[in-house]
């Protein structure tokens, strides 16, 4: 079992963690290479993704999911929605 401990002394070196990794999980050095760039490859962890210290990057990124013309500050009825119904809150009596 991996000890956090012994992880943040390795510092990240690459090298030493495959190394560790390999004699931790039993497995040859090759199985731990191919699982770090499976791990490296795969999406970013949750309490990444949400670290405050972020938002203003994602903000910003987020700018490409608007269609051209959309302003996000708008109202809602400026998105194209505006011909859609409400939904009912709850029936007359």
């Amino acid at each position: 079992m991996m000890e956090e401990n012994d992880v943040l002394a390795i510092d990240g070196d690459q090298d030493r963690f495959l190394n560790y990794l390999s004699a931790t999980k039993g497995e040859d050095p090759v199985g731990a290479q191919m699982e770090l760039a499976d791990w490296l490859m795969g999406e970013e962890p949750a309490d990444a993704v949400m670290d405050p210290t972020r938002d203003n990057a994602r903000i910003a990124a987020s700018a490409q999911n608007i269609p051209a013309g959309e302003v996000p500050s708008n109202d809602d009825k400026h998105f194209g929605d505006d011909n859609t119904p409400e939904p009912p809150l709850a029936r007359a009596s």
